[in-house]
Formats: structure tokens, sequence, C-alpha cells
């Protein structure tokens, strides 16, 4: 049985970024895995804070994204 053609999402670019209303991209910060004890609270808090990605980045991301847009 043969698989239709036609574009297909990246799933390991879904996985990592969100489209928001506005058509920006959010991405999680890197460093929240292990090693913590060795970060300080202020650094853990603000590593679990989502951040935007720069525009320079959004056109590639969004080209492996082309639903959700």
């Amino acid at each position: 049985m043969r698989r239709p053609k036609g574009i297909k999402t990246r799933k390991a670019v879904a996985k990592r970024f969100k489209i928001t209303g506005s058509g920006k991209v959010k991405r999680s910060r890197a460093g929240k895995r292990h090693l913590l004890q060795g970060k300080s609270s202020k650094r853990r808090r603000s590593l679990g804070t989502a951040k935007m990605v720069d525009k320079t980045d959004m056109y590639r991301i969004l080209q492996n994204l082309p639903f959700s847009h």
C-alpha cells in the first residue's frame, strides 16, 4: 500500500517549538534536565520560563512546521 505524497511536518521541530497566536515561535530553555544542584534557585526558576525564538531563526523553524501557521 502506497503512502500519499505531500509535505510532512518535522516531528523533532514540532516537539521543541510552539507557535503563538500572533505568529511568534516559542521555545523552552536549555539546561533544566540535570546537574540542577549546582545552579542557583534564581537560575533554575528562569530556566523554567519560555522564551521567544529570534526572528532570524523563525523562517527555518516555520518551514519545518507547514501546518501550524
